[in-house]
């Protein structure tokens, strides 16, 4: 049980600092850890007329955050933010990215701004 706890606490910490370094630039926070029923999104951020849906990845190495983004996940996602758009039509007419923040040891973080397009 300390494992998990453990592991849920560093995935909290890091959509902590993926906010924060998200925010420095620029883009004001909307939601965290949004969840519908078809899935949860990370992050949702807006910077003007573009809305961000960011999932947030914390592994020893940027890399290993990266590729730990995997096609099944990808497809939550983008079924959550279709979800967040029916709920919020507000941004409907928004530019829209799927984004990928990974945060790696004390603190790296590396924001990959269109990590993928929809349906990719």
């Amino acid at each position: 049980m300390g494992d998990l706890r453990k592991s849920y606490d560093y995935g909290l910490w890091a959509e902590t600092v993926a906010a924060l370094w998200l925010c420095l630039k620029g883009y004001k926070i909307l939601r965290r850890r949004y969840k519908t029923p078809v899935g949860e999104i990370d992050i949702i951020a807006r910077r003007k007329n573009h809305l961000a849906i960011v999932e947030v990845k914390a592994r020893a190495a940027v890399g290993d955050a990266l590729e730990a983004v995997r096609p099944q996940g990808r497809r939550r996602i983008e079924k959550a933010a279709r979800y967040f758009l029916a709920a919020h039509p507000l941004y409907v007419d928004f530019s829209l990215s799927f984004d990928v923040v990974a945060v790696s040891g004390a603190i790296s973080v590396l924001h990959l701004d269109n990590a993928w397009f929809e349906g990719q």
